[in-house]
């Protein structure tokens, strides 16, 4: 009996780390107040194989991790059919709340944000808006329960057409 569609474009675990490593945005799914979902994008740092970034915490997913630690997490890429990638992980938050982990957790996330590799950004500015900053923030660890992957690019071409290259 041959497998599931699927199976053919599900990532391995060695590409789903690559894949998790090799990106930096998430797509943050909580559950708001009146059931509905809160979704927002974040950039994310991956701390001991887990997803994980920082947010205000004052801001409405801390106040709805608070009430209900439920998570969904996506991160995708690609334009064309043929291109898209993604991994989709559900689990629970673990919140961080205090500032050493705050910072440190900070500290990551932001090596992976775009332009704070500028080389005119002194470090000891860095650091300044990271002390600042983990003074106002919360970190999220996601403990995933159920990951799904995909990538398109492992897809055979249909026959007469041109291959789809890897």
């Amino acid at each position: 009996m041959a497998g599931k569609p699927r199976d053919s474009v599900k990532m391995t675990a060695a590409e789903i780390e690559d894949y998790l490593t090799s990106n930096n945005k998430v797509q943050v799914a909580t559950i708001g107040p009146d059931g509905a979902p809160h979704l927002t994008t974040l950039f994310y740092a991956m701390v001991d194989g887990r997803i994980a970034f920082w947010t205000y915490g004052s801001s409405q997913k801390i106040k709805n991790l608070r009430r209900d630690p439920r998570i969904s997490c996506l991160i995708e890429t690609g334009v064309e059919y043929s291109e898209l990638a993604g991994i989709s992980v559900r689990g629970r938050a673990s919140l961080v709340e205090d500032y050493d982990g705050i910072r440190a957790l900070g500290e990551q996330v932001s090596q992976r944000m775009v332009g704070m590799d500028d080389p005119g950004i002194s470090q000891e500015l860095k650091d300044a808006l990271l002390d600042h900053q983990a003074t106002k923030r919360v970190g999220v660890i996601v403990e995933a329960e159920r990951i799904a992957s995909w990538d398109h690019s492992k897809m055979s071409a249909p026959p007469g057409s041109a291959s789809v290259e890897a």
